[in-house]
């Protein structure tokens, strides 16, 4: 994964304004069904948040990039649920992932709105739950009143563990606090905010099976 990111950062890295794009790409993708479950939108996300420290990106345009993305995403999906309603669900491309539909769709029904506040920080529902939230017929206003805490809280857990990390390194390590060193330590925040999100959802996770203890997660590719 490294391989794959790392260039891309670097990329990005000297060319600012794709890196904003390069954000909202990432989080609006994340949202979308079965795309969102191979993209690794939260790890760029936190490998380009290691870029505020140095002064490359503004905290202030990384977390808007990524909020709007997030909100297109799971609002979008949403709409197309809504629109088509269940027929959705067994069409193509859902209809070959019927584990994860089921997973998803279980959650909903046991949770109601607040599995689509959940839903976000437990991959890999979190790209199905909104699409599947409109086609079992959750009201408009319903689901964004929950969805927008959600996001809102979402951007900050991801983004924040990377500027954290590299503005200790350039804290303790005593390196200069503008420029592009922050570029180079982006593996450091990509694994601080990897933890911090990887024990959010295992918690939630766990909550999530003690109440339904016949929904087991899908151990297989989707």
């Amino acid at each position: 994964m490294a391989s794959l990111i790392d260039p891309l950062i670097t990329f990005v890295s000297t060319h600012l304004a794709l890196a904003y794009l390069t954000l909202f790409l990432a989080a609006l993708l994340e949202a979308v069904p079965v795309i969102g479950s191979v993209i690794p939108g939260s790890t760029i996300i936190f490998a380009l948040s290691a870029l505020v420290p140095g002064g490359e990106l503004e905290l202030q345009w990384v977390f808007a990039a990524a909020i709007a993305g997030a909100l297109l995403g799971d609002g979008s999906a949403f709409w197309l649920g809504h629109r088509q309603q269940q027929e959705i669900i067994s069409s193509w491309p859902l209809s070959s992932y019927p584990r994860v539909v089921a997973q998803s769709e279980a959650f909903f029904r046991r949770r109601g709105p607040l599995a689509v506040f959940f839903a976000r920080f437990v991959p890999p529902i979190r790209a199905f739950v909104p699409i599947i939230a409109g086609a079992l017929g959750m009201k408009p206003p319903t689901f964004f009143v929950v969805n927008i805490p959600a996001v809102l809280l979402w951007a900050p857990a991801h983004i924040l563990p990377g500027v954290l990390a590299v503005s200790a390194v350039h804290r303790y390590a005593g390196l200069a606090p503008h420029g592009r060193l922050a570029k180079h330590y982006w593996i450091l925040a990509v694994m601080i905010g990897a933890l911090v999100i990887w024990l959010v959802s295992r918690v939630m996770g766990r909550r999530r099976d003690a109440a339904d203890p016949g929904l087991q997660p899908d151990q297989g590719k989707p």
